[in-house]
């Protein structure tokens, strides 16, 4: 397994350009299925689960093709199996994503229970009743989720989502986006990445009303045509180099992003003594060279804090003036990051949902572990800060979410090298 080596103490300085969001590239490669011609979709990062759905795709007969600029095109016509395998899916739960869009186009579906970070409770359970609503028969055995959709195919449901779930909004949208009749989906999640499935929806020649509130209302249409699409540039990339600045003390701009994606991080970043100029797709956070101030946040659906930056925040807190309480109330086993940040010097005292951290002038560089893709992040950023080197292991977490992460924070002045495993 490669493992990054991070010599700290160097104060980053200069531009990057932020790749396209994962989390919203998968769902809309899941919803290039439900078209009846080619698709293309731009602006994907290169990621391992971006990879992995389109091997998946692949398994099932259709051959993606990527073009010089990396973007790629779907025909889903040439589909021949409706099986997600296991062997693929039990490393990415975005494979659920598939789930919905195959019921609603082929009539049915077979998808393997997911996989990915264990970072608590993420049950399934919402995709399996949203599509029941639908009219669809579903049976869980074997490990896999067996769908099949009523004569005459799915009919348009009103959904209550019991709990804010973004995946389960995505899946339930897309299958409502060709059943008969009209879909109206309550306490709907409120992701830019959900508003973004829901303008490529659009693009493809759907109905869908509302999205980025917390009610969805889609009239189903019969087909959906080709489409071009460029996915939207990723709010938490862009988040935890804006981080790396302000831990550093450095200067940063990252480019081809969007700032009303993430105001409630820059908010706290503000409040942490950062100066922040935006434009319209560029972002500059400047420290001038001061230690950040600890703040005090809370993780919440969106629009509030997101739960994929408390861990960045928790490095920032580390090494920030005073003591800051980090609250996470999305997922109950998110501070794995905190021991291994306990080995590099860190001052945390974790109380259920809660972690105090109170900051420290320096934290010293150890060998720590990646435990999850967001925890990861964490101690790549306490490790820029640390005194000596710190070295990085199972950092194929990081690679699931960040691309090519020691390229980019070299051109920003890090001294970081990836050693292969």
């Amino acid at each position: 397994m490669d493992k990054l080596i991070i010599t700290g103490g160097a104060r980053l300085d200069g531009e990057i350009r932020i790749s396209g969001a994962k989390n919203a590239a998968l769902p809309i490669l899941a919803a290039t299925l439900l078209a009846d011609g080619p698709v293309t979709v731009g602006n994907l990062p290169h990621l391992h689960d971006i990879t992995t759905m389109i091997e998946l795709f692949g398994r099932m007969g259709i051959e993606p093709v990527i073009d010089e600029k990396l973007a790629v095109e779907i025909d889903p016509r040439t589909i021949k199996t409706l099986v997600a395998p296991y062997e693929l899916v039990k490393t990415m739960r975005a494979s659920i994503l598939v789930l919905g869009p195959m019921v609603a186009r082929f009539g049915e579906a077979e998808v393997a229970l997911p996989g990915g970070c264990a970072i608590g409770s993420r049950p399934v359970d919402l995709h399996i009743r949203g599509l029941e609503a639908m009219g669809a028969k579903i049976e869980v055995e074997g490990g896999y989720i067996k769908a099949k959709a009523p004569e005459g195919g799915l009919r348009g449901a009103h959904f209550f989502f019991d709990t804010v779930s973004v995946t389960g909004t995505e899946n339930i949208m897309m299958a409502a986006a060709l059943a008969k009749g009209r879909s109206v989906l309550q306490n709907a999640a409120r992701e830019p990445e959900v508003v973004d499935l829901a303008n490529f929806l659009i693009a493809m020649g759907a109905n869908v009303q509302g999205a980025g509130t917390d009610t969805i209302t889609i009239d189903g249409v019969e087909r959906l045509h080709s489409a071009t699409y460029r996915v939207m540039p990723d709010r938490i990339e862009t988040g935890t180099y804006l981080v790396a600045a302000a831990v550093t003390g450095g200067r940063v701009k990252v480019k081809d992003t969007d700032p009303t994606i993430l105001e409630a991080v820059l908010e706290k970043l503000k409040e942490a003594g950062a100066d922040i100029t935006t434009g319209e797709d560029w972002i500059e956070l400047n420290m001038h060279g001061k230690r950040p101030k600890a703040v005090n946040l809370r993780t919440a659906p969106y629009p509030a804090f997101p739960t994929d930056m408390q861990a960045q925040f928790i490095s920032l807190n580390a090494i920030a003036e005073g003591t800051g309480a980090v609250i996470e109330t999305i997922f109950e086993n998110r501070f794995m990051h905190v021991y291994e940040m306990h080995r590099m010097g860190a001052h945390i005292q974790v109380e259920g949902n809660t972690a105090i951290v109170t900051g420290v002038p320096a934290l010293k560089g150890a060998p720590v572990m990646a435990t999850d893709l967001r925890a990861s992040a964490s101690l790549v950023l306490s490790a820029l800060v640390a005194e000596g080197d710190t070295l990085i292991d199972r950092i194929y977490h990081i690679d699931r979410g960040y691309e090519c992460i020691e390229e980019k924070l070299q051109m920003l002045g890090a001294k970081i090298r990836r050693v292969p495993g």
